[in-house]
């Protein structure tokens, strides 16, 4: 067993992000592994640049809405729960 201290809550970059949202270091696997996951919250009216993730990327609404959208697709609604 091992207990991993929390690392400090970041603020995200500007440069990705329009309006504020941080972020907390759930896992970061070690090589190989490719895992990372992390808790990002968002302030109100806050939203990532558009990007991709070449291995994909899960998604899971713990709190509020989250407007999600593919290349090339509509717009969809995501509510607490919700696993994208």
């Amino acid at each position: 067993m091992e207990i991993v201290t929390q690392p400090p809550t970041v603020k995200l970059p500007e440069q990705w992000f329009t309006g504020n949202a941080w972020a907390d270091v759930i896992q970061r696997g070690e090589e190989p592994s490719r895992l990372r996951a992390n808790t990002v919250r968002f302030a109100p009216g806050a939203r990532t640049a558009w990007h991709s993730h070449g291995l994909g990327q899960t998604l899971h609404v713990v709190e509020g809405i989250a407007l999600i959208q593919c290349r090339g697709g509509g717009i969809v609604q995501a509510h607490s729960g919700d696993i994208i």
